[in-house]
C-alpha cells in the first residue's frame, strides 16, 4: 500500500493589493519534532517573503529572543555588498502550523520592517502562489509540492474587444495612507520603506 503523503499549507489574504508579502512566524532553536523531550519555546516574529533572496535571514532581535548560538560563519551577498554573517540552525513554524525544521539561516539587518526574511530555501520546499482577484492579494503556500501550476494552460487568452477594458496597474499608494499590510502604520514607515 503506498504511503499517504500529508500536505500542510496556509493562505494569507490582504485587505487590498499588497506589494510586500508579510506573515507572522514562530521561531525557536532547532529540535527534532518527533522527540518526546521538552521542546524549546517559540517566539513570534514578523516575516517578509522574498523570492529574490536565496536564503532565510533573521535579525539580531530573533537571535537574542530565541537565545541562538551560531553554528558557522559564511559570506553573504546583499544590497550593501558582501559581508560575513553568523549562521544559525532554527525551526520555523509558518502560519497554520506549517513547520520547517532544521533550517540554516543567516543573521542580517532587515531595516526594521520585519524580523525575518523568508527566502527561496523555504519557498522551494513547496508550492507558492499569489493572486490579486477583485483588488485583493491572496498568498498561498503548501508543502510538499503537489503539482505544477500553469496559468498559461489553465487560461484561454482572447484578444481584448471594444467592450472589454484592458488591464490597469493598481493605483500607487499614497505614502501617508495606512499601510495595506494591516500593521496600522503609515505606508512610508512600513512596507513603503522597502520601495525607497
Amino acid at each position: 500500500m503506498p504511503e499517504q503523503i500529508v500536505y500542510h499549507g496556509f493562505t494569507q489574504s490582504y485587505p487590498g493589493i499588497t506589494h510586500v508579502l508579510i506573515t507572522d512566524v514562530l521561531i525557536c532553536q532547532a529540535f527534532d519534532p518527533t522527540a518526546k523531550s521538552n521542546h524549546p519555546p517559540t517566539k513570534q516574529f514578523r516575516a517578509i517573503w522574498d523570492t529574490g533572496a536565496t536564503g532565510t535571514v533573521i535579525t539580531k532581535k530573533v537571535v537574542n529572543e530565541c537565545s541562538l548560538s551560531p553554528i558557522n560563519i559564511t559570506k553573504v551577498q546583499h544590497y550593501g555588498g558582501i559581508s560575513e554573517s553568523n549562521v544559525y540552525l532554527v525551526n520555523i513554524i509558518l502560519p497554520n502550523n506549517v513547520g520547517v525544521h532544521q533550517v540554516q539561516v543567516t543573521e542580517g539587518d532587515l531595516g526594521g520592517n520585519a524580523d525575518v526574511l523568508i527566502g527561496m530555501n523555504i519557498i522551494t520546499i513547496g508550492d507558492f502562489a499569489i493572486t490579486n482577484k477583485d483588488g485583493k492579494t491572496m498568498f498561498s503556500f503548501r508543502s510538499p509540492s503537489m503539482e505544477h501550476i500553469d496559468f498559461g494552460k489553465q487560461t484561454s487568452f482572447k484578444p481584448i474587444t471594444s467592450q472589454q477594458q484592458p488591464l490597469k496597474l493598481p493605483q500607487r499608494i499614497n505614502r501617508n495612507a495606512p499601510c495595506p499590510c494591516g500593521s496600522g502604520k503609515k505606508y512610508k514607515k512600513c512596507c513603503g520603506a522597502q520601495q525607497i
